[in-house]
């Protein structure tokens, strides 16, 4: 059954090339919940001990493994991927790139890469995985985004690229100490305190890229801008979750000599990234970049809780992680509706839609609500256990960090008031089609019955996150 995480994407991205034209959104679509329906096989048949579950494992060809496996960490990760893919799918119903082979191939191919980042338990296959990713979201922005997109992609390519060298790098000068890459064996290699913190900052560089982490976050407003809506939404609900899942099973239980020299700055930067990003989001007049850049502030707050270390901090980071990819995709796919009846996103000659579409006008409400995490969404849950561990860590970073409450509302809600309050600006502005009432709701159903019981995403990955915390000796005294 679990292989089938890897052969269902790789058939549906070859096998969609060929379908007629006319077909090929419903294929995607169809596609996309078979992935689902596997993920969710694999969550009924794992055990939820906290155990990493291996469905393969053996040696292969030079020091690499054949190891891929899940336990309740990864089996999240996987359920957010394959929740999200059809949703953003669904999103695009309506767009000519829905009905785009190659764009939906791409997607797929996509998929396929998040799957293997998600189940790798081999360093090196896990490295490989992160690069494919890489590949089909460079593509899909350069093939269907904005006519002045190759800077901004470029720039998007180089950063990330170079990131991957570094933690390329680090992994290849853990195996000099290691039988294999195979994560036990890399795990087991003990350094010095000096050569830990240098082979983490490998790993830290990429992820801090990917995050991003204030400062290596300028290519994000412009990749995201640049790219069209379904590539923003693949940046931004599911493949920046790849570096935060990446400082959980692999930097920090790999180097825990690390973590003392690691910790406070890694800390200091996301908490900078925290007030920056949403300062900036404060004054953007183009929507797109006011929630690119809230992104920024919402993940620098689930790096700085990951970094703390605590129980609490990361069981809140993992519901956070959840929310943070539900609700960045239905803010993007409201900028698209908004974009697609008026051709603008400048929230100056926007106004007024509430009374023309008040369909959209309740579900955009909704989730601007999501996004501030009022209490009853699964956002309160997580940003609350995660501030808890920041300021039972220092009080000062809990108060900084804590700021994000107050700025997230002041930039979504100017964002929504301009769009959807003031004079009218059109004369027509079309309510919600059926695919984009679909997707909206789904996403605040989700955000509420989480909210409600996040048990349902806690006690499906306290049990591993309590494994991955016991594997840490740390002379830190974490």
């Amino acid at each position: 059954m679990a292989l089938l995480l890897f052969i269902l994407p790789v058939f549906f991205a070859l096998s969609v090339l060929i379908v007629p034209k006319q077909g090929v959104r419903a294929y995607g679509i169809i596609g996309s919940l078979a992935v689902l329906g596997v993920v969710i096989a694999c969550m009924m048949q794992y055990n939820n001990d906290g155990t990493v579950q291996l469905f393969a494992h053996q040696p292969w060809l030079a020091g690499i493994t054949i190891s891929f496996g899940y336990d309740g960490i990864s089996l999240l990760m996987l359920l957010l991927t394959a929740v999200l893919v059809p949703l953003i799918l669904v999103s695009n119903f309506k767009n000519e790139l829905a009905e785009n082979r190659l764009f939906t191939s791409m997607v797929f191919f996509m998929q396929l890469g998040l799957i293997g980042v998600f189940v790798s338990m081999d360093g090196l296959w896990f490295y490989v995985f992160w690069e494919i990713t890489l590949i089909p979201i460079f593509l899909i922005s350069w093939w269907f985004g904005a006519p002045e997109r190759k800077a901004a992609l470029m720039k998007f390519f180089i950063y990330t690229f170079v990131g991957s060298l570094a933690m390329l790098a680090a992994l290849i000068g853990i195996k000099v100490n290691a039988p294999s890459f195979y994560i036990e064996d890399l795990k087991a290699v003990v350094f010095t305190s000096k050569t830990a913190c240098w082979l983490a900052l490998g790993f830290f560089f990429a992820f801090a890229v990917k995050i991003p982490v204030f400062p290596f976050h300028t290519w994000q407003p412009d990749t995201y801008t640049k790219s069209p809506m379904a590539g923003t939404m693949l940046l931004s609900g599911i493949m920046l979750k790849m570096a935060l899942y990446g400082m959980i099973r692999w930097m920090i239980p790999l180097f825990p000599e690390a973590v003392h020299c690691l910790q406070w700055p890694v800390i200091i930067l996301a908490t900078i990234g925290v007030v920056y990003g949403a300062v900036i989001a404060i004054k953007q007049k183009d929507m797109k970049r006011v929630f690119a850049f809230a992104s920024m502030s919402h993940v620098g707050l689930i790096a700085a809780a990951i970094m703390v270390w605590d129980f609490d901090a990361l069981s809140g980071s993992m519901v956070q992680i959840v929310n943070h990819g539900l609700v960045a995709v239905g803010l993007f796919l409201a900028v698209e509706i908004i974009e697609r009846r008026t051709g603008t996103r400048n929230l100056a000659d926007l106004g007024g839609f509430a009374k023309q579409a008040p369909k959209f006008a309740f579900w955009f409400a909704a989730l601007a609500f999501a996004s501030v995490s009022v209490p009853l969404t699964s956002g309160f849950i997580g940003e609350f256990l995660m501030l808890k561990g920041l300021v039972q860590f220092d009080m000062i970073i809990g108060i900084i960090a804590g700021t994000t409450l107050i700025l997230g509302a002041v930039y979504t809600f100017r964002a929504y008031q301009l769009s959807m309050y003031g004079p009218v600006t059109r004369e027509q502005f079309a309510d919600l089609h059926w695919s984009e009432l679909v997707v909206l709701a789904i996403i605040i159903i989700a955000v509420v019955v989480l909210g409600v019981y996040p048990a349902l995403i806690t006690d499906f990955v306290n049990p591993s996150l309590k494994i991955v915390l016991q594997t840490l000796s740390t002379p830190s005294g974490l």
